[in-house]
């Protein structure tokens, strides 16, 4: 059975993992959120992606915020490769929060926080 701090590790890359979700919603025009503008560009406005871009983007950061709640299980459940599964969706996730920066710099920060616990930390 996993302690207290893998819940608590588990349960912050849940949620990290959820609010990628955010973009599904509004990038595919579902959901309005005022920190999280649709727009079909990317780099600060640098990169016009058009519609379907962006579709794609969000589609991708969706897969990401999977990987997250997945790698969240996965330390719960003492599965192996969880540390792996978890540092290339971190990458992902990094990437796709970099593209979008005007509006998720504090991703790309939580992202710097999980691949430094993962260098870091001892092992959970």
């Amino acid at each position: 059975m996993a302690g207290y701090p893998t819940y608590i590790v588990a349960i912050a890359l849940a949620i990290h993992g959820v609010i990628h979700f955010l973009g599904i919603g509004v990038y595919f025009e579902l959901l309005e959120v005022a920190d999280l503008p649709y727009k079909t560009t990317l780099l600060g406005g640098a990169v016009d992606v058009g519609h379907v871009g962006i579709r794609v983007f969000a589609v991708l950061t969706a897969v990401a915020g999977a990987g997250f709640v997945v790698s969240a299980a996965a330390l719960v459940a003492g599965w192996r490769y969880w540390r792996a599964a978890l540092l290339a969706v971190t990458v992902l996730s990094l990437l796709l929060t970099a593209l979008d920066w005007t509006v998720a710099s504090a991703g790309v920060l939580a992202n710097l926080a999980i691949l430094a616990g993962l260098l870091v930390l001892p092992r959970l």
